[in-house]
């Protein structure tokens, strides 16, 4: 099993859109109600549906990269602003917090071998 994508609300997508790809990421699908992003890396995707009524969105979406503290640079030299700089946090992820234009949260992080074997890791399973 794998997951396929994780699909983001928007209210507007052509802005959405834009940011997206300001971030790094290629779009592979350009609709008036739907965008599909490519990482720059492996094999995931991720999309965008617009939505017609205002929401509110609690989900919080993960983009990891090697070399982060780079990353963050360019993007800040690009106009990006970030609502959290860069901070080495407690649960051994170095991250920085944005919101698309929709008010989508995003975290943009480097985890190493902490993102699936920290030193708390357990393994439950059915």
């Amino acid at each position: 099993m794998n997951l396929n994508q994780v699909t983001l609300p928007v209210n507007d997508m052509e802005s959405a859109s834009e940011f997206y790809r300001n971030l790094g990421f290629t779009q592979i699908v350009d609709t008036p109600h739907y965008a599909r992003f490519e990482c720059p890396e492996g094999d995931s995707t991720f999309s965008l549906s617009l939505m017609a009524e205002s929401f509110s969105n609690g989900a919080v979406i993960y983009f990891e990269h090697r070399e982060l503290d780079e990353w963050i640079s360019d993007l800040k030299a690009k106009g990006i602003e970030f609502e959290q700089g860069l901070t080495d946090e407690p649960y051994l992820w170095r991250e920085a917090i944005l919101r698309d234009p929709s008010g989508n949260k995003i975290k943009l992080y480097w985890a190493g071998e902490n993102r699936k074997t920290p030193p708390w890791r357990i393994e439950k399973r059915a």
